[in-house]
């Protein structure tokens, strides 16, 4: 039979407010009674009448990480329960942010039993005149991340043992807010020493008194705040498709918006070819503005939400990267195409019939070529040696020398077309985009034609009345500038 470990909470407050039977609990027991940290208001007044606690503040002091304390309080909890059933006491209630409990219960080898203890969200409710059931979120400052804070409810970060927990919850706070927002420290509520001290966000680490009764309070944040978050972004999209919002926003539909989306990509791509990380935050925002406006058309007509476009990519990443989230391996990149490319079809099902049937007709033309050479080629339909591409470039050059020859515009139209086919096939051997390539050539002719015309009018002459000379001079400047 398993031992027992008794919790029981020693209350939120002093000797006053401690429930009686737990005072009647520790002041008769012969068992040992083991306590999180000594560092609470009854733990002195307990002594005075007799009762003897071994402390774990010890632990908090040789380990540097909060997950190992907890754990090593367990270990030794466990181990003192195989002889003889022990009372372990906890600050506040034992369900209440007590990590230590949580890790107990999911223990096998040992008997947990919860005796209860007085919490104190009521005084601390009271303290800061908050109600909970406009909702709260409560945080343990020791862990947490910044991605689970809302900032549009109270939030109460308790576990503020010292100035450096204050400071890890400061900064990421304030990637957030702004220096100057308003917190609250709260210092040992609902007692007589309950001390309430509201500063600016930036000087919360400065003034905290060190204690284990301390909680800070952020109040919620206005909308005007939240800009970065993406329920705010979600609410202005709904705004501006709402009766009371934009016109031209509301008259959009899926078909109006395609151009949009080709020209937004476009531009991202031009910021990232240029290396302007503030472009590229820019454009994203605008490629992200697509998605939000595609989704909230679909919400208004009934059919899907963002919620639905987040699952979809979200089932989709976690279901084709088994290697990640899953026991499939995967060590090299091909296998990872190779495992992508069987999920792929698993889930198109019957769809797809056919290996070209997925290759969208809204690329442009040389991103098609491109494309489908790449799905050909995964089924074995490509060139074994790379000199057998350059010979059949060198073939179809010489049979739109034959249709120009002859002055067959038609003849002429299909050669060229199997000239920039093989450019791409090209491209994709030596595994380089051609529509990226060709981006990077159209930029640098704009740069140097620019720079040219730039020159030109600078002598005070125009461009359509220079000279191949004049003109060819300041390209050659031009290439060398860059």
């Amino acid at each position: 039979m398993m031992n027992k470990i008794e919790v029981i909470g020693l209350g939120a407050g002093d000797i006053n407010q401690l429930p009686l039977g737990i005072y009647k609990k520790l002041i008769g027991t012969e068992n040992r009674i083991f306590i999180r940290t000594m560092s609470h208001p009854v733990v002195q007044a307990l002594q005075e009448e007799g009762v003897l606690f071994e402390s774990f503040d010890k632990e908090y002091e040789n380990e540097m990480q909060f997950s190992t304390v907890y754990e090593s309080i367990v270990g030794r909890l466990v181990e003192a329960a195989k002889e003889k059933q022990v009372i372990y006491a906890v600050p506040g209630h034992p369900m209440l942010a007590e990590k230590t409990v949580q890790l107990l219960l999911k223990r096998k080898d040992v008997s947990v039993y919860i005796a209860g203890g007085q919490s104190y969200l009521d005084a601390l409710f009271t303290a800061l005149r908050i109600d909970p059931i406009d909702g709260f979120q409560f945080v343990d400052g020791t862990f947490f991340e910044r991605s689970q804070l809302d900032y549009r409810q109270p939030i109460v970060f308790c576990q503020v043992y010292d100035r450096f927990i204050a400071s890890e919850v400061k900064l990421a706070l304030l990637e957030d807010l702004p220096p100057d927002y308003q917190v609250t420290i709260v210092e040992a509520a609902g007692t007589e020493s309950e001390k309430l001290t509201t500063l600016p966000l930036e000087e919360l680490d400065r003034s905290l008194e060190v204690s284990n009764l301390v909680s800070v309070y952020v109040p919620p944040a206005p909308d005007s705040m939240l800009n970065h978050t993406f329920a705010r972004l979600k609410e202005i999209i709904a705004t501006l498709r709402s009766p009371e919002g934009c016109p031209w926003d509301r008259k959009q539909t899926h078909e109006s918006l395609r151009e949009y989306a080709i020209e937004e990509v476009y531009e991202l791509i031009d910021a990232i070819d240029e290396q302007d990380d503030e472009g590229i935050v820019e454009e994203l925002g605008d490629v992200l503005l697509q998605v939000m406006l595609h989704s909230q058309i679909g919400e208004d007509d009934g059919y899907f939400t963002i919620y639905d476009v987040i699952k979809a990519i979200s089932d989709k990443m976690i279901h084709r990267h088994p290697h990640v989230f899953a026991d499939t391996t995967a060590d090299t990149v091909d296998q990872v195409y190779k495992n992508w490319d069987l999920l792929k079809q698993e889930e198109k099902g019957e769809q797809r019939k056919l290996i070209l049937d997925g290759v969208p007709k809204s690329l442009s033309s040389l991103a098609r070529a491109y494309k489908l050479q790449k799905k050909a080629a995964k089924v074995g339909f490509d060139w074994t040696d790379v000199n057998d591409i350059w010979a059949k470039l060198n073939e179809e050059i010489q049979e739109v020398n034959e249709a120009i020859q002859v002055e067959n515009r038609d003849e002429i139209e299909k050669e060229l077309g199997d000239i920039l086919f093989v450019l791409a096939n090209l491209s994709r051997y030596y595994k380089i985009n051609p529509e990226v390539a060709l981006n990077r050539t159209n930029q640098k002719f704009i740069y140097r034609f620019s720079y040219m015309e730039q020159q030109l009018r600078e002598q005070g002459e125009a461009i359509d009345q220079a000279t191949l000379e004049e003109m060819d001079y300041y390209w050659e400047q031009a290439k060398r500038r860059e």
